[in-house]
């Protein structure tokens, strides 16, 4: 049963912030602007002014329209949905998939990994296979390297969908992922193989930053948790530092753009930032390609 508002069996925290109504065992500075619930990331409904939790969404505007016509959605606009971490769920998935696949069939691991090639290599990025750009993403050899990625995936990635929607997490991952294939493709040497989910989940982690400033949450946390992997992202030995780089920075400029966007120009800010990440990554390919050619 719902709760109202200021009564005695609001549930508080350690930290003296109350829980969400619906999870009380998250901790939020964020109330509904009608009933004054407090509301975590996966309950805002973005509302003309602050935001509005399901259940007054569910229950109608107040103006008059029936409540189907006030649709919840996500602090970027996107739809709420009844199961918030399908698309990490899936995106898990397939990481895992091509991980037994290339476990039964070792020799798939030089048909996918990033590389960039040269013109007299008859194979590479450079020679025509931008595939690699893709397949890398969902790479991974080592038992350690998926386990590390994916439990980054499922910790980071649950949240953000809940908060952005399907359509625009699904978008922030895959480009954060092109962008650290890009830059890696970029910088590193041509014969340099590469592969791993790191870049998307750098993406992942850059844009939980955005989100978390967005709401006035204590960045502390994130903060200290960039800064320990970027130390081990320049310490460790074999890593490509540019996949974590480069999905770093596209997570955080994508990031940006979904959960600042005016309301009145919600779809062109959103939809011209991911494109512009794209445009970017292109160009940032095809010079390298035209370097190597």
């Amino acid at each position: 049963m719902d709760q109202a508002p200021g009564s005695p069996q609001e549930p508080q925290n350690a930290s003296g912030l109350p829980g969400c109504y619906r999870h009380p065992d998250r901790e939020t500075g964020v109330r509904c602007t009608r009933c004054e619930r407090p509301i975590c990331p996966e309950c805002m409904v973005s509302a003309s002014v602050g935001f509005q939790c399901p259940t007054c969404v569910r229950e109608g505007s107040g103006t008059g329209h029936a409540p189907t016509a006030n649709q919840p959605r996500t602090i970027a606009g996107g739809a709420v949905a009844a199961d918030t971490r399908l698309i990490t769920k899936i995106l898990i998935g397939l990481n895992v998939a091509v991980f037994v696949l290339v476990s039964v069939k070792p020799e798939l691991v030089t048909e996918l990994f990033l590389v960039g090639g040269a013109a007299y290599f008859p194979w590479g990025v450079a020679s025509g296979e931008w595939y690699r750009l893709v397949t890398s993403m969902f790479l991974h050899e080592e038992i350690w390297h998926i386990a590390f990625n994916m439990l980054g995936l499922w910790w980071l990635g649950g949240p953000l969908e809940a908060a952005l929607g399907r359509v625009r997490y699904l978008a922030l991952y895959l480009i954060s992922g092109l962008a650290g294939s890009a830059l890696t493709y970029l910088i590193a040497s041509p014969l340099q193989p590469s592969l791993g989910a790191s870049g998307a989940v750098f993406g992942l982690m850059g844009a939980t930053a955005v989100l978390m400033r967005r709401l006035s949450y204590d960045m502390r946390p994130v903060l200290a948790l960039l800064a320990l992997n970027m130390v081990f992202t320049f310490t460790w030995s074999g890593i490509a530092w540019e996949a974590h780089v480069g999905g770093l920075v596209a997570g955080i400029a994508v990031a940006y753009g979904l959960v600042h966007a005016p309301r009145e120009r919600r779809a062109l800010v959103q939809w011209g930032t991911c494109g512009l990440m794209v445009l970017i990554v292109l160009a940032l390919v095809i010079v390298r390609t035209a370097q190597l050619s």
